[in-house]
């Protein structure tokens, strides 16, 4: 285990400094480009304007044999956009596959002063974090880079979530964890292959009567354990924790619920994976306006968080003061993005 002085110090000869604190970025969609198909990346200028992350994906989805075409059309959108305040990510193969290597040593030198963080795959344990934090710091040395790259871990296999907690402090690099529904499920041997959301068949029923009417079941939630055990990893370690894919494209009803009960557990975002998504997104981590509003009157009547006050027939006190300040502190991100929200939230 590493002291506190060396946990912080560059693994490399000329490697940035590791942040101490993340760089506050607003982070409610992170939507996936597939880079070897130009007319995809056409439409990054559009997007960049659109969404708060941009990542070009290498990993899933793209053919084998599309990969070193992915590889170059994710160097070749980096380098013809000029990303703002919107978030440029990877997602490279993973550790064991023949790309992952390459996926580096071409990526880091060519654009990796505009690359904020590589999202990692199947993420088994610490280790794999080590491995990338050292490999990155010795390219960001030759690169000549002056700021760290982050790394966004997937959690995907049994292993990984058993190893949760270890995954979070595995660096100071790390920004935060994904679910990675569609891959743990087939590596926890669950009979479902749905990509994200809940199954018919994953229900409670509700007991006999003695009439012998129909049973209600009620639906359950497949990812719901995961989604709680990721959150409680990355908040006691300061990282992000983000809701992965939903596959069905034509539920947007579904797809909503799902995000929406990842927000409510803690996730600051989650993946879109279809442009019908993006909205989708915005509107679940956004925070409500009229939740905004209440939660400004509970700071304004407590502004050091003592004490306790009434307010609207209800008792607040400090712990209440520190769910209102999560919610405003969450506002003021949203809203010096978006100007519309801004005006609705009054910040």
């Amino acid at each position: 285990m590493k002291t506190p002085r060396a946990y912080y110090a560059p693994l490399a000869i000329g490697a940035p400094a590791p942040y101490r604190e993340l760089p506050v970025r607003m982070e409610r969609m992170i939507h996936f480009v597939p880079p070897h198909m130009e007319k995809m990346r056409a439409k990054v200028p559009d997007l960049i304007r659109q969404v708060d992350v941009v990542l070009g994906n290498l990993e899933d989805a793209i053919p084998a044999d599309a990969k070193v075409a992915a590889r170059q059309g994710f160097i070749e959108m980096a380098r013809d956009n000029d990303f703002g305040q919107t978030g440029l990510w990877t997602r490279v193969n993973c550790l064991n596959s023949p790309w992952f290597l390459d996926d580096l040593l071409e990526i880091v030198p060519a654009v990796g002063h505009k690359l904020d963080v590589v999202m990692l795959p199947k993420v088994e344990g610490p280790w794999d974090i080590h491995y990338l934090d050292q490999l990155l710091a010795q390219l960001e040395a030759r690169a000549g880079l002056t700021r760290p790259i982050l790394i966004h871990a997937i959690l995907e296999t049994a292993e990984g979530v058993k190893n949760v907690e270890a995954i979070a402090t595995a660096s100071p690099r790390m920004h935060g964890m994904s679910l990675g529904p569609a891959d743990l499920a087939a590596s926890r041997g669950m009979k479902t292959t749905r990509v994200g959301g809940g199954h018919p068949d994953y229900a409670v029923l509700a007991d006999a009567t003695a009439d012998g009417a129909p049973r209600a079941a009620y639906q359950q939630d497949l990812w719901h354990y995961t989604v709680g055990k990721m959150v409680d990893a990355c908040l006691s370690a300061g990282l992000k924790p983000f809701y992965g894919p939903f596959g069905d494209f034509s539920d947007p009803a579904a797809c909503e619920a799902q995000f929406r009960n990842a927000f409510l557990m803690g996730c600051l975002g989650a993946w879109s994976l279809h442009p019908t998504q993006i909205d989708i997104a915005k509107r679940v981590f956004s925070p409500d306006p009229a939740e905004v509003a209440f939660a400004r009157k509970i700071l304004d009547a407590m502004p050091d968080g003592s004490g306790a006050v009434m307010i609207d027939g209800k008792m607040q006190d400090d712990a209440t003061w520190k769910q209102a300040k999560v919610i405003v502190d969450l506002a003021r991100l949203v809203a010096a993005r978006d100007p519309i929200l801004a005006e609705v939230y009054g910040l």
